[in-house]
């Protein structure tokens, strides 16, 4: 069984936006959120909870890693372009 990648950004409870990795988004996001136990991101851990506002699926961790990077170098304002141009789509 082939693993899917995701490349997420979740929005805190404070209004930033956290952009991160997994394989398995519902069950990172339940770690995000203190409800499996799972060691959340220290930054999520104290802006609880958190809420999927972005996602993208990959074939390859190689491609996810690259695309959480780019990611990660946007703006607020390019992230929240990102973000509403995927709710458009939609």
């Amino acid at each position: 069984m082939e693993r899917k990648n995701f490349v997420y950004i979740v929005q805190c409870r404070d209004q930033s936006l956290y952009t991160g990795w997994t394989t398995d988004l519902e069950e990172r996001l339940k770690t995000h959120n203190g409800e499996n136990g799972g060691s959340a991101a220290k930054y999520t851990r104290g802006r609880r909870p958190v809420d999927l506002v972005y996602s993208e699926e990959f074939e390859t961790k190689s491609e996810a890693l690259k695309r959480e990077c780019a990611i990660k170098r946007l703006t607020r304002k390019k992230k929240w372009d990102l973000i509403n141009s995927k709710r458009e789509q939609e």
